[in-house]
């Protein structure tokens, strides 16, 4: 138990530097709740679009570089 109380304050230098780089940038957060919102929160595609998207999907012939004319 001693051992985990001396070490308990003890931080890393990531965690140093993330601590000290959103003190510096207050606004660093929300950004980057703004860029995964615009690369990664995409509205829900309706089963009807993506049953037909699976259907207009052509097979890839196999060995696609070996069967060039």
């Amino acid at each position: 138990m001693s051992f985990l109380k001396k070490f308990r304050s003890y931080q890393s230098e990531t965690t140093q530097f993330l601590t000290e780089l959103k003190r510096q940038n207050s606004n660093l957060e929300e950004s980057q709740r703004q860029g995964r919102a615009l690369l990664w929160d995409k509205p829900p595609v309706d089963l009807d679009t993506q049953r037909r998207i699976q259907e207009s999907e052509l097979p890839q012939p196999p060995y696609v570089y070996q069967s060039l004319p």
